[in-house]
């Protein structure tokens, strides 16, 4: 039945985008977080891919998180002469990463993940009309 395949393809979408959004939460919770000793690298910006994966039984291409990657651009500095890790210069190196980068990509998959619920929900609602007419 196709409406129960746009329920699975739309399901595969919300269990992704909800990781993807739990790695940016992890990228925004460590932004401001130094390295733990002298010498040690800061946090590295974590990126979610996408997997593409088809299902026999739904005979559907379904989505994934797949792999997360270490963000390899450089980490930032801050001056900060007093802080026990900094370097002979007095600069801490800091995670490679940008709020703002990373609360634009929160926005884009807060809004996939409600456009794949709002699927699920008018797919229920159609399927419960159908029910209705059948039954009268």
């Amino acid at each position: 039945m196709d409406l129960m395949k746009s329920i699975a393809v739309a399901a595969s979408g919300l269990r992704t985008q909800s990781g993807r959004m739990r790695v940016i939460a992890e990228n925004m919770a460590n932004a401001d977080s130094g390295p733990a000793t002298a010498g040690a690298d800061p946090y590295r910006r974590k990126i979610p891919t996408f997997q593409r994966r088809f299902d026999r039984d739904l005979d559907a291409q379904l989505v994934n998180l797949g792999r997360v990657q270490r963000d390899q651009s450089a980490f930032r500095t801050k001056f900060e002469p007093g802080n026990p890790v900094a370097d002979a210069s007095g600069n801490v190196r800091m995670p490679n990463v940008d709020t703002l980068i990373e609360t634009v990509d929160m926005r884009e998959a807060q809004r996939s993940y409600e456009a794949n619920l709002n699927l699920i929900s008018s797919t229920r609602r159609m399927i419960q009309r159908t029910i209705d007419i059948l039954r009268t």
